[in-house]
């Protein structure tokens, strides 16, 4: 079988394939690391734009195994996961209880997210959004994994100012009864949260961060930020109070900001470890040892696969993810929930997967060389 591929324009690509990445033996221990989980669709399903989404499941749980084999934990229900986006709460909802079941099978690491997602669609009083956290909140907590509190469109569009938004955090907080994951995701993942936190400056609304943190530290695990602003992360990562993590969510400049500085360093829950995983473990592995050289090296192929996957529209990240899992053999389709694998072009995916197979992230050639020419051939790129 060859492993020659013609791309749109006429370019032929041989891939080298990958494979070199050892699985450790034990998760990293000086860095904490959660890959945000794609959930794979039943290929026979109507997963069609609007209809209730059909997961395969065992081909689901299946990943997230391969994620925990490389020490890695897995974030659940997040973002990567379409929510919102084709994953409705029934079907979240039970991702949610298979994937914590299986954590715990495997002894594996898991937070899963929680949102306001089972409201309709449109305007919501502030009561009716904390309500709608605080059922998802138990029902987190009954799968047995640690929430991560999601920002909700519903809050986005309720809040007058940041006021509100302390009011609906500050009643969940005080509520938990163990440390929660807070969430900060920018608009260039989801602009109906632009002005989150109660403002456009991203400046105030960075003061509204770390004034919840601050009032309610004890139940505040850390916080995840996507803000694509490896700056701005910093300059929040200092002011946040002693044992309070940042969790990056930072998918362009993940390898310095988890390497850290003189003062500190981030933590990882990232969509792009889903896609570099072996790499990832590898890279906090040496990172572990102190070999910084080994480390750079690492992750310095995956940085321009990682800032391709999440070029804007950053929203259509997902449709990326889930061609390199088809590629990669972890499923045996191109297909998800609503429809989304149109979300990219056949040109994105063909310099996707030319920087994939660069960063030796395709461990079988002839397979993703076979999966790439099908699909570029019903794109209309004769092989």
């Amino acid at each position: 079988m060859s492993a020659e591929v013609v791309l749109p324009g006429g370019r032929r690509h041989r891939l080298a394939g990958g494979g070199g990445f050892a699985r450790p033996d034990a998760p990293a221990t000086s860095r904490i690391a959660y890959a945000a989980a794609h959930v794979v669709a039943d290929p026979g399903a109507e997963n069609v734009p609007g209809a209730p989404a059909a997961v395969d499941w065992d081909t689901t749980l299946a990943f997230r195994r391969h994620l925990w084999s490389y020490g890695l934990g897995v974030a659940e229900a997040m973002d990567t996961a379409q929510r919102g986006m084709g994953l409705d709460y029934p079907a979240t909802r039970e991702l949610i209880r298979r994937s914590a079941a299986e954590a715990r099978a495997v002894d594996g690491r898991i937070v899963a997210g929680v949102g306001t997602d089972q409201l309709p669609v449109g305007p919501a009083t502030l009561a009716a959004v904390t309500a709608a956290y605080a059922e998802q909140l138990d029902d987190v907590r009954a799968a047995g994994a640690r929430p991560v509190l999601m920002c909700s469109r519903h809050l986005a569009a309720a809040a007058r100012g940041p006021e509100d938004y302390l009011r609906v955090y500050d009643e969940l907080l005080s509520a938990a009864d163990e440390p929660v994951v807070l969430h900060w995701l920018g608009p260039m993942f989801d602009p109906a949260l632009t002005g989150y936190w109660g403002a456009v400056d991203l400046d105030l609304a960075a003061d509204t961060v770390i004034e919840l943190i601050k009032a309610h530290q004890s139940a505040v695990d850390g916080i995840k930020v996507s803000l694509l602003d490896a700056d701005r992360e910093v300059a929040l990562r200092r002011r946040l109070p002693a044992g309070v993590r940042l969790y990056t969510g930072d998918d362009f400049h993940y390898p310095e900001l988890i390497r850290g500085d003189e003062v500190g360093h981030s933590d990882a829950l990232l969509g792009v470890f889903a896609a570099i995983a072996p790499a990832a473990a590898a890279a906090l592995a040496a990172l572990d040892r102190g070999d910084l050289t080994a480390y750079e090296e690492i992750f310095a192929p995956t940085v321009p696969l990682a800032r391709h996957l999440f070029a804007a529209p950053t929203w259509h990240y997902k449709t990326g993810i889930v061609f390199l899992a088809w590629l990669a053999g972890h499923q045996d389709h191109f297909t998800m929930v609503a429809g989304a694998q149109s979300g990219r072009s056949p040109a994105h995916l063909a310099t996707l997967l030319t920087l994939a197979d660069a960063a030796g992230l395709l461990p079988d050639a002839d397979l993703a060389a076979a999966r790439a020419r099908a699909f570029f051939t019903v794109a209309g790129v004769a092989q």
